[in-house]
């Protein structure tokens, strides 16, 4: 089963290794079909502290690291691969 890759600006980078990026999408309501914007911040693992607030960044599934980190960043090599 493919990993899941997700985009999203980076909205916070307070702790050591690790990111909060915030990832909007774009859905249509089921009764009432008005397209709404839904957003979730996941928990990512920046193992070199290079990503600061404001970039945009993508973002794939990985093995659980902590109680609430199970994302990890997208390297330029990966993405060219997807």
């Amino acid at each position: 089963m493919p990993k899941k890759v997700l985009e999203g600006v980076v909205v916070g980078d307070k702790a050591d290794k690790t990111i909060s990026v915030l990832v909007e999408r774009v859905v249509k309501h089921p009764k009432y079909k008005k397209i709404i914007k839904k957003h979730k911040k996941y928990a990512v693992h920046d193992a070199d502290n290079k990503h600061k607030v404001g970039d945009i960044v993508s973002i794939i599934e990985s093995r659980p690291i902590s109680k609430n980190k199970h994302w990890t960043l997208l390297s330029a090599d990966e993405q060219q691969a997807i």
